[in-house]
């Protein structure tokens, strides 16, 4: 028996409700938000089952006595999808950063590297 479910990524951020809405553009969904009626400080999203949440810098560092990173390339998300050049082209166009053209990787994959409004890396991936 597993002690552990439900995997989750949490990324800081400083502006909770920005990071919301460009991932809610990206087509995640909404899960979770607090408060529910004032400024979040968290928010969880879901896509196709998996799960991130924006956490606040202030609140995580206020509430929880932790020191989070808020700039620079922390983690990255992937998101796989069947046309890397439009999918960078609808993230740039949604906020994103283009930080790497998207370029044939392994002799399979087709990648591109953007970030989201916070830095954080967003990796697009294509099956050739």
């Amino acid at each position: 028996m597993s002690v552990f479910r439900t995997p989750q990524v949490i990324l800081f951020s400083p502006d909770v409700p920005r990071a919301a809405r460009f991932y809610q553009g990206l087509g995640f969904t909404e899960t979770f938000r607090v408060p529910t009626d004032d400024e979040p400080i968290h928010v969880d999203l879901v896509l196709d089952g998996y799960k991130i949440g924006i956490a606040s810098v202030a609140s995580t560092r206020d509430d929880h006595g932790l020191d989070p990173v808020a700039e620079g390339q922390r983690a990255a998300i992937v998101l796989w999808t069947d046309d890397v050049t439009a999918a960078l082209a609808h993230l740039v166009a949604g906020g994103a950063t283009q930080l790497v053209a998207p370029h044939e990787w392994l002799g399979r994959l087709l990648i591109a590297w953007t970030a989201d409004p916070d830095g954080h890396p967003i990796q697009l991936v294509q099956h050739l």
